[in-house]
């Protein structure tokens, strides 16, 4: 799969394409929906499907003081969207120029202009266009007049509550990735470059694989039961620390998984940090052994915890 720059016009073998329209941000199963409803009609039509998502995220540009929030890299809805059937991924960049867009515009230049749009799918909730002008309706109208389908898909419910993301993120600020990983259809993923760390895991008997958290949204800080994937395909289970290291100063903000069973190098090397289970928040020790004790205890909650979970 080809990442494209929704900037430009796509190849020519692309357009006519039938195209899943929104942020996706998480992937989750409402977006799920609406993406495997573009691919279902682009194969029926015999057209490519493509989804189109846009970066920065449209909060971030109106509101880049905002906290960070995101729960996918592009990276990571890539390959999502792979899995899921699409042919490509298509990334508009949301800036001063696309925000300023009509909605009829985005439509004309960017829609059929640049990709030369045979069907939409979207969500019934999609807004576009400066000042979130444009609704589904006034989608399908352009739809009628230029030439190209409309389809909209209701909102995934769960426990008579709307699939969304925002949902999703305040259960994991919640402590609650389990009820998150259920909206998701998968673990809430935390993908970065091991980095250097100050060593005081190794010190005390637990290294530890350090992640920065980029922008992904903060789930609460404590302590989880993990999987690492390693890029060699290995899969590892784990406890870590997500949080500032209150017992340490400087506090600094990281993810510290230590993988149990594992001896090796992995600086340098991009792994994705699946949290599983949360076992307790953060907590400052007065001594460097009441902190190995309570270590050896949560590796222990944490084997539990992946022993009971679904792979």
């Amino acid at each position: 799969m080809e990442r494209l720059d929704g900037g430009s016009a796509v190849p020519a073998h692309l357009r006519g394409g039938i195209v899943a329209l929104g942020n996706f941000d998480g992937f989750h199963s409402g977006h799920q929906a609406v993406v495997g409803r573009a691919v279902a009609r682009a194969r029926v039509e015999g057209r490519p499907a493509l989804v189109a998502t846009f970066d920065p995220h449209p909060m971030r540009f109106f509101r880049p003081e905002s906290a960070w929030f995101r729960l996918t890299s592009l990276d990571q809805r890539e390959a999502l969207v792979k899995a899921a059937g699409a042919d490509e991924m298509l990334v508009f960049t949301f800036d001063a120029a696309l925000a300023g867009l009509s909605a009829e515009a985005f439509v004309t230049e960017r829609l059929l202009g640049e990709i030369g749009v045979g069907g939409v799918v979207t969500g019934d909730d999609f807004t576009f266009g400066k000042g979130r002008s444009g609704s589904v309706a006034q989608l399908a109208d352009l739809g009628r007049r230029d030439g190209f389908s409309v389809d909209t898909v209701a909102p995934v419910t769960m426990d008579g509550e709307v699939v969304s993301s925002s949902r999703i993120r305040a259960l994991l600020k919640a402590g609650d990735p389990r009820g998150a990983a259920r909206l998701l259809t998968r673990p809430f993923t935390i993908r970065g470059v091991v980095e250097h760390g100050d060593k005081r895991g190794r010190d005390l008997g637990y290294p530890t694989a350090n992640l920065g958290l980029a922008n992904y949204v903060r789930p609460a800080y404590g302590i989880y039961a993990v999987r690492g994937r390693l890029p060699d395909g290995r899969v590892l289970g784990g406890a870590a620390n997500l949080g500032i290291r209150p017992t340490f100063d400087p506090p600094r903000e990281l993810l510290e998984p230590y993988f149990f069973d594992f001896s090796g190098d992995l600086y340098g090397q991009t792994i994705d940090v699946e949290l599983i289970d949360f076992l307790r928040p953060e907590a400052k020790f007065d001594d460097l052994d009441a902190l190995v004790r309570q270590i050896e205890a949560d590796c222990a909650e944490a084997r539990r915890a992946l022993s009971a979970a679904t792979p």
